[in-house]
């Protein structure tokens, strides 16, 4: 078996990868992803892929891109996060271009693909990801396959709705998940606190340019980790919400573990704590039956085209 690429389009980078069957990544590309989205994107992963292909005997493409995929993993429905690619068919668009079978998959269920494969959840067959980062994306494994549901869009939990007239999202919906367990909604918890109490703010302000606005996801990360009591309690807000959703997803999956990843995940167990504590406090008929394990993520920034790879091989 030939080698495939994987290419993980992200709000700033488009990330590729060469990736051999046994998940390792053997050369990497990467580009700036395009503010106008829409041809210029596609014609960037097909220059990233072009550059890859100079060195490697290619056999086929997987694309891992957040937003609504087509059940033949061909086109993108919808992309609330990338300009002018609604309805477009990536698989055509790309063959045309690179000259290779593609496949197109959700990215978050390419993330949890290749966290089954190769990273924190090998050897498990019913497994659900929870990706957290700008929102909250989500992918679902049951006995041992990737469950995309009848119209390709299974998984998206971060749009389920956890508080009735709550927040508006970006999809349209008020009070989706994503609105309160995601790294926005740790941003917005930490700024809301600071500006409750800027006395208390004093230490994180300090990490950034002095203002509340300024106030960044990796700076509430670092000072938390260094005992940041606003921090912490920004971080435990977080995670509370995210084990409530937990909760709900569980008893109906019913997932041996749940993976953690994204980039929120870098804070460790600064946030997996308060989610595991969350989880007894919500899990219906609590300490009745086991819990999913809460494991972070092994595969980092390479989660999404290391398991598109693997998908393209399929």
């Amino acid at each position: 078996m030939g080698f495939a690429i994987g290419v993980d389009v992200g709000g700033t980078k488009v990330l590729g990868g060469v990736v051999d069957d046994s998940g390792k990544v053997l050369k990497s590309a990467r580009r700036d992803t395009p503010r106008e989205g829409g041809a210029a994107l596609t014609q960037t992963i097909a220059d990233v892929a072009k550059e890859l292909m100079q060195d490697f005997t290619v056999d086929s493409v997987g694309v891992s891109a957040a937003g609504f995929v087509s059940s033949d993993r061909k086109t993108m429905l919808a992309t609330p996060n990338i300009s002018g690619w609604n309805g477009v068919n990536l698989d055509f668009d790309l063959r045309s271009l690179i000259g290779l079978p593609i496949v197109v998959e959700n990215d978050a269920n390419a993330a949890a693909w290749g966290e089954v494969k190769f990273g924190a959840a090998r050897g498990k067959s019913d497994v659900l990801m929870i990706t957290i980062g700008t929102g909250i994306g989500g992918g679902i494994i049951t006995k041992g396959k990737l469950h995309r549901g009848a119209f390709g869009i299974a998984a998206e939990i971060g749009h389920m709705r956890v508080v009735p007239d709550g927040l508006l999202c970006g999809c349209g919906a008020y009070g989706c998940f994503e609105q309160y367990g995601s790294g926005n909604a740790l941003l917005r918890f930490a700024r809301e606190a600071a500006q409750a109490n800027p006395t208390s703010a004093g230490n994180l302000l300090s990490l950034g340019d002095g203002t509340i606005e300024g106030i960044s996801g990796g700076a509430i990360t670092r000072a938390a980790s260094a005992g940041d009591q606003l921090s912490l309690d920004a971080f435990s807000s977080l995670g509370d919400w995210i084990a409530a959703g937990i909760a709900s997803l569980s008893v109906v999956l019913d997932p041996e573990c749940i993976v953690i990843g994204g980039g929120v995940i870098d804070a460790g167990d600064v946030l997996l704590a308060p989610i595991r504590e969350g989880l007894e406090k919500y899990m219906p008929f609590a300490r009745m039956h086991p819990y999913p394990e809460i494991i972070p993520a092994l595969l980092g920034n390479d989660a999404g085209l290391v398991g598109a790879a693997d998908l393209a091989r399929m």
